[in-house]
């Protein structure tokens, strides 16, 4: 098993926040890590980086209240770290070295493109780029009728 000290848990608002959440706090538990949940708005390369984008900061706030209420509900403190980037992979893993973490854990949904299963782009950047372990949690398949 492995010993994180730092754990970086990117949220989205999605339905994947609440599993990634609860196995980031499982393993806090277990090794005494520090957890931070973090949310990125992705700004559009026209405007500027420090835009104000208020409907975008409320869904991460809002995204990173129900995951600080999650952690609290397991037991554990979670940090939180609200952030504007350009590209979501870049921005995780620019948080991920900054912080020295051990270990990312990546939230997806199960989606298609095209009729065949889509990573999207942020998976595949952060699986390339970043120097620590990185999991990633997809969630079930749906049934089919």
């Amino acid at each position: 098993m492995i010993q994180p000290r730092r754990v970086l848990v990117p949220v989205n608002g999605s339905s994947t926040d609440e599993d990634v959440i609860s196995l980031a706090c499982g393993l806090a538990k277990r090794t005494r890590a520090e957890v931070v949940a973090m949310y990125v708005i992705e700004v559009n390369r026209k405007l500027p980086l420090d835009v104000d984008l208020p409907s975008e900061a409320s869904r991460g706030e809002e995204a990173l209240e129900r995951a600080e209420r999650q952690a609290d509900g397991l037991g554990v403190e979670l940090k939180t770290e609200l952030v504007q980037a350009r590209d979501v992979g870049t921005a995780i893993v620019d948080e991920a070295t900054a912080r020295q973490v051990d270990l990312i854990i990546l939230g997806m949904p199960y989606r298609k493109k095209f009729g065949e299963f889509d990573f999207g782009k942020t998976v595949p950047y952060v699986l390339k780029h970043a120097r620590c372990m990185v999991w990633v949690s997809r969630e079930p398949m749906p049934a089919t009728s």
